[in-house]
């Protein structure tokens, strides 16, 4: 069967080209994707040809960020079939490495990632109208879900996993510097979990609109109002706990300023080599915690979209179909304007 995919070949060169699509095989499903989420990692890809040290070498389908519709089932496949709506998890560890049996699967040493350039030959991914993935993969969904919010659960997991290494968040004092979509879900999930205030940061209005729909309490644009960040640095600080959602270097120091003693910082943003204030995560004993994507809090995160308990569809701000690939990449790489932009096929 014919199918189309988003193919990128190279640094700006993003085309949209036909496959043929096999039949499932033993223990795999044949979906029919209804939405996939445009993420940083795929605007880098198209941008820059890579993220870091990381380029593409090979034409690759982007894509990690999905949810579609069971069309046909392998063999010895029991729990699904045609007609579910699914959630798609990217993320195939090995299971066998010392990390998977530490349980530690987020470091698989041979993980297997949907859309990643990270191994060679890549590993192809989501953004395509037929796909046939392993049904391990797949968490079945409520026939009332909205199949097409479920296509944050990914970015939701690694917001969840954020909070887990953060720790205990209920009554605490919240802060989320960068409102992007993982900004603005650090944000719902601080909420949901009971912080006593939370207040996000970001450069401009519309993103940080929306963040007042997501649970924050406050917001400030620091492009204009960056002198109320000073207050919350006055006696060592006022915040328990930063997610630090931005990965620039002015909104490290002043999420590293606006904490108090001991409080976290949870670094979920990535970039390249960053200066930190050392000095002032010392002398206030603060404690610096990595993130990195998830495990198990993919299904919780199936489970958060699907019951309604965090409502995603705000940050879900333009859809585009995949034909028009191009002009939705751009539309997300314009924060004035996007949050998450949704690519829709047909299974939608």
């Amino acid at each position: 069967m014919k199918t189309r995919v988003c193919r990128l070949y190279g640094q700006n060169d993003l085309r949209i080209e036909t496959d043929e699509t096999t039949d499932p095989g033993a223990g795999e499903v044949q979906l029919a994707i209804a939405a996939g989420g445009i993420c940083g990692s795929d605007m880098h890809y198209l941008s820059e040809g890579g993220i870091g040290t990381i380029r593409v070498r090979e034409p690759i389908i982007l894509g990690h960020e999905a949810s579609g519709r069971v069309v046909a089932t392998g063999a010895g496949v029991v729990g699904l079939s045609a007609g579910d709506k699914v959630a798609i998890n990217p993320s195939r560890p090995c299971g066998a490495c010392d990390y998977c049996a530490e349980g530690l699967p987020m470091h698989c040493l041979n993980m297997r990632f949907n859309g990643s350039a990270i191994r060679l030959p890549h590993e192809q991914g989501l953004f395509r109208d037929r796909i046939n993935v392993q049904a391990s993969q797949c968490i079945k969904l409520p026939a009332a879900a909205d199949v097409g919010a479920v296509a944050c659960a990914e970015p939701l997991a690694v917001c969840l996993h954020a909070a887990h290494m953060a720790g205990e968040i209920a009554g605490k004092r919240v802060l989320v510097t960068g409102a992007g979509p993982i900004g603005l879900l650090c944000a719902a999930i601080a909420a949901d979990a009971g912080a006593s205030e939370v207040v996000v940061t970001d450069l401009h209005d519309a993103v940080l609109d929306v963040a007042l729909t997501m649970g924050a309490t406050r917001v400030i644009n620091v492009a204009r109002d960056g002198a109320e960040m000073d207050r919350y640095a006055d006696n060592k600080g006022y915040f328990d706990i930063a997610f630090e959602c931005s990965a620039a270097a002015p909104a490290i120091r002043s999420a590293i300023a606006a904490l108090r003693p001991r409080g976290v910082l949870v670094q979920v943003g990535v970039v390249g080599d960053t200066p930190m204030p050392i000095n002032a995560m010392v002398a206030k004993e603060l404690r610096v915690q990595g993130t990195h994507r998830f495990h198990e809090e993919f299904a919780a995160a199936v489970e958060a979209i699907s019951s309604g308990r965090i409502d995603v569809r705000p940050i879900i701000t333009e859809r585009f179909a995949l034909e028009d690939a191009a002009e939705a990449f751009r539309v997300a790489g314009d924060r004035t304007r996007s949050v998450k932009v949704h690519l829709t096929f047909e299974g939608t």
